[in-house]
């Protein structure tokens, strides 16, 4: 009971809370009805008016629809008919556009090439001309037409180039009557014959009695220059007039021109002088050029002509500078070539005179610019005059190796003979203390002694540096002179033309030491006497070029005082050129002497009589070679050169003769007395090949001397020693390695020769055990 008293008063409560819940929500509840109410009322009037709106706007869309569908089935297919209807009105306007505009063209053809006709039959070769041009601009018109082709037009083209030749041919009548030439019959000859026979005629000015016959030449040459062939016409006027007038004139100084003024013509001819030189002052060919230009000028030149769209001054320019355009390079260079080369100077004392060129220059190019010839920027001509020291050191340099060649190729057989107080052709140098900015440099003085002082009373022979006594080429000598000249001119020229002159100098050392040893290949190998030479011709050039800067180092006007200027680094290459040369001969020779033993049969045998003829017919032969040497050698070589060349050479003989006798194994007595026999030959006619002087009792100091050139000279001695010694004496020449035999062999030569010569035997056993 208590429970269920529990569960009704519980539910009780439940239900009180539950009914205030639901009256607070229905209170709310009304609340948001009322808002409701309140903006429904509102919305309702713009529902409204969007309703109608949309009504609207449905019928608008219908009758958009039906306005579409009216266009593209009635409105379209109107609109495409005019479209078309219209271009096709616009083609037609077009199509006749055209044809008006080509039958306008052919019109403006038609009528230039009448007036054109008509002007020619005037002569009105200006107007005549200018309508032809007219005519070939309508022409160009119609033919520029693309998708418009006429067949009018190929005949119409037929018609221009007609008329335009015609028209040339005119003109170029015109202008035969106008420019004369008489010429030789040998067409293009310029000889001085030729041009004595040629005459130029200018018809300027019509004759008299036919005042129409021959237009003005304006008119004429106006009408080329509209047409474009004055061009042409004047470039072969002005090679006739660089053929037979202004080239010959400058070529042939005896030719004079000589103008003749008439009253209907101008006539220029030529005169040849008698006497003339053989070459024309720059002045006289100027001014027989001025004068030519001058009286052209006059009566043919000044005429100005019209000439558009060339970029000139007012359109108008005159014939004189059209023809200068097309004749001035050429006419210059030979001006150049054949006038001013020849006058440059080849010594700098007469670069002074050169001046008047130069004035003589200048005055010609203003003259020809003045006459409107030469463009007022034109120098070519100045130019090349004013730079005289560059062209003088050119020419110079031309010359100087010109000279050198010359000398190179020439001759090395004719020769000088040099000795160490000889005097030689020099330039007389200045005092090296003269100049007074180098007194400190000054060299020891010379005493009346001859000798040079070397301080603290020492003193050296004026030979110590001296070439020694022997003969070199002529060609040489007059080289080494040319370079002292040209070294010396060098001193007094400007600094430019002195580095020019001496590199020049330099470059004809170096081009003897490329042209000589190749020009004269085939004499240097096969004649031992131009091997000499020229070993001594390197000698004495070597000599020179240890001094030669050195000597011009104290003229205070040259760059070449600074010291720079030397040639010493030459001196070696000069020195192993001619050493080579020489050498090579030696070999050759040395060839020849061992080919000439090989002969000898090996020294064997030589109681055989054939063979001992063979190796005596060997020795004389090398003998014979020695001797042909020496006289060919004789009074060229030095001595000391001499005696050292015949020594290697007799040497080489003398140790080829030791090593085929020291090589045999079987001596017999005989032998031994012929092997003697031919070496005694060896002894004593070996030192008569030193000759070195022509004086021969001053030669034997040198074959006295042959023990000190000929290296084997005494190992042959103790050689034929031992072919005529004993045992005991061959001991003795040994003695026990310190005797003169030990110095010559060693033991094993020394014990093949006993065995050699001697039986085997105790005696023979007992001399090889001391042999060692």
């Amino acid at each position: 009971g208590s429970l269920v008293a529990a569960v009704l008063a519980h539910s009780g409560r439940l239900d009180k809370e539950h009914l205030g819940a639901r009256v607070g929500r229905l209170s709310r509840r009304g609340e948001v009805c009322t808002m409701i109410n309140k903006k429904y009322s509102e919305f309702l009037p713009s529902m409204q008016s969007a309703e109608d709106l949309v009504a609207q706007v449905e019928g608008l869309a219908n009758n958009i629809d039906l306005l579409k569908a009216g266009i593209e089935n009635e409105v379209q297919r109107d609109l495409n008919v005019a479209v078309a209807e219209f271009t096709e009105l616009k083609q037609q306007l077009e199509r006749d556009t055209l044809v008006l505009s080509v039958l306008k063209k052919l019109q403006e053809f038609d009528t230039t090439i009448k007036e054109c006709n008509s002007a020619l039959l005037e002569k009105q070769y200006v107007t005549a001309a200018q309508q032809l041009e007219k005519a070939r601009s309508s022409l160009r018109s119609l033919e520029s037409r693309r998708g418009f082709e006429l067949k009018i037009l190929k005949a119409l083209g037929t018609e221009l180039t007609v008329q335009t030749q015609n028209m040339i041919y005119h003109l170029g009548e015109e202008w035969q009557k106008l420019i004369v030439w008489k010429l030789p019959p040998s067409k293009g000859s310029s000889s001085l014959e030729a041009v004595v026979l040629s005459e130029l005629h200018l018809h300027t000015v019509p004759p008299q009695d036919e005042d129409a016959a021959v237009p003005p030449v304006a008119a004429v040459l106006q009408a080329l220059a509209v047409l474009g062939e004055l061009h042409s016409k004047l470039k072969d006027f002005g090679q006739l007039l660089l053929q037979h007038i202004l080239k010959p004139l400058i070529s042939h100084p005896s030719l004079e021109p000589v103008p003749e003024e008439q009253p209907d013509v101008f006539i220029l001819r030529f005169r040849s002088q008698e006497l003339a030189v053989d070459e024309a002052s720059p002045m006289e060919v100027f001014d027989k050029i001025k004068l030519v230009f001058e009286v052209l000028h006059k009566y043919l030149l000044s005429v100005p002509l019209e000439q558009p769209g060339e970029g000139r001054k007012e359109g108008r320019v005159t014939l004189a500078e059209l023809l200068g355009e097309l004749i001035w390079e050429e006419l210059s260079d030979c001006l150049i070539h054949n006038c001013l080369v020849n006058s440059i100077p080849t010594n700098s004392s007469k670069l002074e005179q050169y001046k008047e060129v130069i004035e003589s220059t200048e005055e010609f190019e203003k003259a020809l610019k003045q006459m409107q010839f030469l463009k007022e920027d034109t120098t070519a001509l100045l130019k090349y005059a004013c730079n005289v020291d560059s062209h003088f050191a050119n020419k110079k340099c031309q010359d100087v190796i010109m000279a050198a060649r010359n000398l190179m190729t020439s001759e090395i057989h004719n020769t000088v003979k040099i000795t160490p107080d000889s005097s030689v052709a020099l330039p007389e140098l200045p005092d090296p203390g003269s100049g007074d900015h180098l007194k400190m440099h000054s060299p020891s003085s010379l005493l009346h002694s001859g000798t040079v002082s070397v301080g603290r009373g020492s003193r050296l022979s004026p030979f110590t540096l001296g070439l020694p006594a022997c003969r070199i080429s002529c060609s040489a000598q007059r080289l080494v002179e040319l370079a002292y000249h040209t070294l010396l001119e060098a001193t007094a020229s400007t600094d430019l033309c002195c580095v020019q002159l001496f590199d020049c100098v330099r470059n004809i050392f170096q081009l003897f030491y490329e042209v000589v040893p190749t020009y004269h290949r085939e004499n240097l190998q096969k004649l031992p006497q131009l091997a000499a030479i020229h070993h001594n011709n390197c000698m004495y050039i070597a000599h020179h070029l240890l001094t030669l800067g050195h000597q011009f180092r104290y003229r205070s006007t040259s760059v070449l005082s600074n010291g720079a200027a030397t040639f010493v680094d030459l001196v070696p290459g000069f020195r192993r050129l001619g050493m080579e040369c020489f050498l090579a001969q030696m070999r050759v020779q040395k060839g020849e002497i061992l080919e000439r033993l090989s002969s000898a049969r090996n020294f064997s045998n030589m109681d055989d009589e054939e063979n001992y003829c063979a190796a005596n017919k060997a020795i004389k032969q090398v003998l014979h070679q020695l001797r042909r040497l020496g006289m060919v050698w004789q009074d060229v070589l030095p001595v000391t050169v001499y005696c050292k060349a015949m020594g290697a050479l007799l040497n080489t003989a003398l140790a080829e003769i030791v090593t085929r006798i020291a090589a045999l194994e079987d001596i017999s007595a005989e032998d031994a007395d012929r092997l003697y026999s031919l070496c005694r030959i060896m002894v004593e006619e070996g030192p008569q090949v030193f000759t070195p002087l022509l004086e021969e009792d001053k030669n034997k100091k040198y074959q006295e001397e042959v023990p000190v050139y000929v290296q084997k000279w005494m190992t042959f001695k103790e050689l034929m020693i031992i072919l005529q010694a004993n045992l005991q004496e061959i001991v003795d020449q040994w003695a026990d390695g310190k005797g003169p035999l030990a110095e010559e062999f060693s033991a094993a030569e020394v014990k093949s020769l006993i065995r050699a010569l001697f039986q085997n035997t105790e005696r023979r056993a007992a001399a090889l055990a001391k042999i060692k």
